[in-house]
């Protein structure tokens, strides 16, 4: 079978030279600058990392429209409603899909999610593989991003994390198996254990529970892809994990963020 994450990872540089022709990084990086003075000047943005902690749920309710594995999930689906209502029923954060080509997602999703009142922490969910990125993530309005342990050099995610934090990001630091692990070292505000392998698209959630153990002691854990039942949760929580990163299950229902506050009700 082809390795998906591959043709994603080889893609996404294309398409980020390509955005960097359309937008100069000097320019972005400037548009970012004046964002940054204006965020200290407002205080302190609620973090993602502390989101999880406070919550009794963890839930991280994920705005995702397509996926390459099951096609269109909801593709009429709007990021100007169902964030929001993510937020109205109870998720502690939010992660959006901004991947064009593989996902359906788009930068502007999350700045409508803001601009309709969303002010819990949101997650740049995307393949970053270039420092641009995460200054098209904090000018976008997130608060954290994704860093993929298998789309990344170890050094390349050490100077990805430095950067992303520079600009006010926490890091969800994602891995998969034990080959991975010394990416934990690099510190991230949050350890993601993806139950999805992304070169093959195939989910196991007791990925997560094999790997528990493995993580450091003092790190948040998150749980990714594939949870579909509150007692799973539970399960999780009593392994160590204080994120569940959910989907899928909200997005295949008619209404995601109804479907989200009857899973943390069944909690």
């Amino acid at each position: 079978m082809a390795d998906i994450l591959e043709e994603i990872v080889a893609h996404k540089r294309i398409e980020v030279e390509t955005m960097k022709a359309q937008l100069p990084p000097e320019v972005l990086y400037a548009q970012v600058e004046q964002l940054l003075v204006q965020t200290e000047a407002q205080g302190a943005r609620p973090s993602f990392r502390q989101a999880l902690l406070a919550s009794e749920s963890g839930i991280i309710a994920e705005f995702k429209r397509r996926s390459p594995s099951k096609g269109w999930i909801m593709e009429e689906g709007s990021p100007a409603i169902i964030p929001l209502s993510y937020q109205q029923n109870g998720a502690a954060a939010l992660s959006i899909l901004t991947d064009h080509d593989y996902f359906g997602g788009d930068d502007s999703f999350i700045v409508e999610a803001r601009q309709t009142g969303v002010t819990i922490p949101i997650l740049y969910k995307n393949f970053v593989v270039d420092e641009y990125q995460l200054f098209q993530a904090r000018k976008a309005g997130a608060s954290a991003v994704l860093l993929i342990a298998a789309d990344l050099q170890l050094g390349e995610c050490r100077s990805l994390l430095s950067r992303a934090h520079e600009l006010g990001l926490e890091v969800l630091l994602e891995m998969h198996s034990e080959s991975e692990l010394d990416y934990a070292e690099l510190q991230p505000d949050m350890c993601g254990i993806n139950n999805r392998n992304l070169g093959t698209f195939v989910t196991d959630v007791a990925n997560s529970f094999r790997m528990a153990e493995r993580l450091p002691a003092e790190a948040v854990k998150v749980s990714e892809s594939g949870i579909s039942d509150p007692a799973t949760v539970r399960e999780l929580r009593a392994a160590g994990y204080r994120g569940f990163l959910i989907g899928e299950n909200f997005m295949k229902t008619g209404h995601p963020g109804l479907a989200l506050g009857n899973f943390i009700a069944a909690l």
